[in-house]
């Protein structure tokens, strides 16, 4: 694949409920950037060229003022809106329905202005460089194996991904050889005694998590065929769950482990020395904004971040 044909897609239509805002446009570099400032930085040295934004419509504005003007001299951008009712042909939206479908409906929402390999991940995270290098790497020389879908996952080691300030939600990653082969979201929290457990949110029973055990962190890599098969599990979504479609979630993870388990995709877990920053607690605020500055200093990031 070209260098020129590589995108970031950004999901940023979620809001921050444990946060208490719109941690997308939360300022934490010394010039204003956000997280998400650093995380194109990233990709851009990494071969990315275009930036796809996926955000609710009613803050097309405050993106652009922000972000949008700091980034739009150095990379194509192009902003996407995830809608409710952007779904397949056939299905019937409920009336009651509140909030976005889920992280596998944003990725969704962006097909029509993605035509090449992409990698995805959350606006509220710092991924760090690594990460983006690795997966771009991957991206550039995937290809379709027999009649299996190849896509990437950047897994994170546990200890690298936690917070002193309560739980966080993450993907603990069962590997059958360099593949993923299951995806437990779970609510993971380090105990008094130092111990990592996890309390998975399908309501079974919690287990203790190593500190080099993988997690999953939404930082994926796919190919444009991925569109084709979010449809068709969107399809079954809303047919599996008509008694509760007014509160669930079509995600992604839930979709790759259909994929992986029909044998129809192996998706690689990429290790990644990278340690995740993010604002799960507002506590957390100014450990990132330390954390950051201890990189400026270091020389990682320029102090004015999108100076020419």
């Amino acid at each position: 694949m070209e260098k020129e044909n590589l995108t970031l897609l950004i999901m940023a239509a979620g809001m921050g409920s444990r946060f208490g805002g719109l941690k997308q446009i939360e300022p934490f570099g010394p010039n204003g950037e956000f997280l998400t400032d650093y995380s194109i930085h990233d990709a851009i040295d990494a071969g990315v060229t275009k930036i796809v934004f996926i955000i609710k419509e009613e803050n097309l504005q405050d993106f652009k003022d922000t972000i949008g003007k700091r980034i739009e001299p150095f990379i194509k951008v192009e902003y996407v809106f995830q809608k409710m009712d952007f779904i397949p042909e056939g299905v019937v939206m409920p009336e009651d329905r509140k909030k976005p479908w889920g992280t596998a409906h944003a990725i969704y929402c962006a097909k029509d202005v993605i035509h090449e390999n992409f990698i995805v991940i959350n606006a509220d995270d710092f991924y760090g460089r690594d990460a983006y290098f690795q997966i771009a790497e991957f991206l550039k020389n995937v290809k379709k194996e027999s009649n299996k879908e190849k896509f990437g996952m950047v897994g994170y080691y546990v200890k690298n991904t936690l917070t002193e300030h309560g739980s966080v939600k993450r993907g603990v990653c069962r590997v059958d050889g360099e593949n993923l082969d299951l995806l437990i979201e779970s609510n993971i929290e380090r105990k008094e005694n130092g111990e990592i457990i996890a309390s998975p949110l399908d309501g079974s029973a919690n287990f203790e998590v190593l500190e080099n055990e993988m997690v999953a962190m939404n930082l994926f890599g796919f190919t444009p065929a991925i569109f084709s098969y979010i449809e068709e599990k969107m399809v079954e979504f809303f047919k599996n769950h008509s008694e509760s479609l007014a509160t669930c979630e079509f995600l992604i993870p839930d979709v790759l482990t259909d994929m992986i388990h029909e044998n129809r995709a192996d998706v690689l877990v990429i290790p990644t020395s990278s340690k995740w920053m993010g604002v799960t607690y507002k506590e957390d605020k100014d450990y990132v904004v330390s954390s950051l500055e201890k990189l400026i200093d270091e020389g990682v990031y320029n102090r004015e971040l999108w100076k020419k």
